[in-house]
């Protein structure tokens, strides 16, 4: 019995770096690079075209950059998981990906090292950020009192609002959270929204921060 290969579309301005992804995934395999995009406007292109089942995108690329190229996939409900891959490693851009509801986060200076380990997490319908990202997620920024106030506001949530927390602690995405209920991607949708609710929480960042502190408590 034969498996399809897991499809990828890598984009990214540079050919010596989609050479060196390239090579890295197909290594491995059971995974098929489907196309290479010298920009944005050809990876959106391809994207709807060749519907791969992973798009790496560089968020620095000509027409249209990785960004907007994730909030178009994501407006159109696009069948396509997305890794971004990046030089910058500040917290403001790490935000920006997490709130377009990215399921990779990559940095270049570590990429042909992680993101072998990011296309398959990413299949497994985990999200995966390069190692020396994680204090984004783990570390406690938020004052006390607030951060007692939305530990305490658990409570308040449904069981089906506590499961779909409990599945967003292990990484989950959307997609497959709706696919393990057995309901669709927009009652997860839903859910995601009463919760952020009902705990005073704003963005999908600070969903998944506060599903990833307090995973010993849902």
């Amino acid at each position: 019995m034969t498996t399809d290969p897991v499809t990828v579309l890598i984009a990214d301005d540079h050919p010596v770096v989609r050479k060196g992804i390239r090579y890295v995934i197909e290594e491995r395999p059971g995974y098929k690079v489907v196309h290479e995009a010298g920009d944005g406007g050809a990876a959106l292109k391809f994207i709807r075209q060749l519907t791969p089942d992973i798009a790496i995108l560089d968020i620095e690329m000509p027409e249209l950059d990785g960004f907007a190229v994730a909030e178009t996939v994501h407006k159109e409900e696009l069948p396509v998981r997305l890794i971004i891959m990046t030089m910058h490693s500040d917290e403001i851009t790490f935000n920006k990906a997490m709130d377009l509801g990215i399921n990779g986060f990559v940095l270049k200076e570590n990429a042909v090292a992680d993101v072998a380990d990011a296309v398959r997490s990413v299949m497994d319908g985990k999200y995966y950020l390069s190692p020396t990202l994680s204090d984004y997620i783990v570390r406690r920024n938020t004052p006390p009192a607030h951060s007692l106030k939305t530990t305490t506001g658990i409570d308040t949530l449904t069981p089906s609002e506590r499961n779909i927390l409990k599945l967003i602690a292990e990484q989950k995405t959307t997609k497959t959270i709706a696919e393990e209920l057995f309901i669709s991607p927009k009652t997860v949708d839903k859910h995601r929204s009463n919760i952020c609710a009902k705990l005073d929480l704003h963005g999908a960042y600070a969903l998944l921060k506060f599903a990833f502190e307090n995973k010993n408590r849902i």
